[in-house]
């Protein structure tokens, strides 16, 4: 701690992020700010944040299950075996089941969330494990975890990519996608693996209560910020890198610094908060010169 210490008062950001747990948080959240700026895009075009926060609950019994199985190398096949099937439930009960999508993922999201309460339950220090997959972990990630985090939303980006003019054409006209024979069922479960794969990347980081405000907030702030398409996935890419290194730069200083124990994934998702709140408030100053 002292060492650590001595480091925070002798060096700069630099030198604070060439620590290896420092490095692969970093590397983290460039990893899912890139993910989910591309997943993201959908997501809010399709307005999608409901089933996003449903999947991001629903993913909760996976790893559990995961973690009673296999360890912390079971964490990440639990969370996305669950998360595909709580995509496919969603789309399904939506197309083929005669109910409302929020019906659907009020169904599924409940019962897999409570599932997981009973099962992270009967298993010892269940709190202490059930605050860590709450909030997430982001100062521990190994490098094997990084990895993984790499490989999924490699996966989900893939997932997107290769369905991205059905996903555009979906998303601006539904009945015309129909129409040039985009089939609305196979875009819909595809974009809903996307989302569930990212929910799954970014879930061992920030935990399934913060992963929501990534794949949420950057868009929605970048719509604020510009009207130009070209121009969203960058800026929903950059907002959360900022905020991320600002945040672990913080959240490191208060810690070691003025030891005070805080959560780093909560301070960037509250600097991602606050860019949004900057953007809607730059959104109505514009608006009303405008109107001037």
């Amino acid at each position: 701690m002292t060492e650590l210490a001595s480091i925070v008062a002798a060096h700069g950001p630099l030198e604070v992020f060439a620590l290896p747990f420092m490095w692969r948080a970093l590397g983290t959240v460039v990893i899912l700010a890139i993910a989910a700026g591309v997943v993201g895009l959908f997501i809010s075009f399709r307005e999608l944040e409901f089933v996003s926060d449903g999947l991001v609950h629903a993913v909760f019994p996976g790893l559990v299950i995961g973690a009673a199985i296999g360890g912390s190398g079971g964490v990440l096949p639990g969370a996305v075996l669950a998360a595909i099937v709580a995509a496919v439930l969603f789309t399904v009960l939506e197309h083929r089941g005669g109910v409302g999508a929020d019906a659907a993922i009020a169904v599924v999201l409940t019962g897999l969330f409570s599932l997981g309460i009973v099962l992270v339950s009967r298993q010892e220090g269940y709190v202490s494990q059930l605050q860590e997959l709450l909030f997430g972990r982001l100062l521990t990630v190994t490098e094997a975890q990084l990895w993984q985090i790499l490989v999924v939303a490699i996966a989900a980006i893939a997932v997107v990519g290769v369905t991205w003019r059905a996903q555009l054409f979906r998303a601006f006209d539904a009945a015309g996608a129909e129409a040039a024979g985009f089939k609305p069922l196979a875009a819909d479960l595809a974009l809903g693996i996307a989302v569930a794969l990212l929910v799954v990347a970014g879930v061992q980081a920030l935990g399934v209560l913060m992963v929501l405000a990534l794949l949420t907030v950057p868009m929605a702030a970048a719509r604020l910020l510009s009207p130009r398409f070209a121009l969203l996935i960058p800026i929903a890419i950059l907002l959360p890198l900022v905020a991320g290194i600002f945040g672990l730069w913080l959240s490191f200083e208060w810690s070691v610094g003025a030891g005070a124990t805080v959560s780093p994934g909560a301070i960037v998702v509250l600097l991602l908060v606050a860019c949004y709140g900057i953007a809607a408030l730059a959104r109505v100053l514009t608006r009303r010169e405008v109107r001037a």
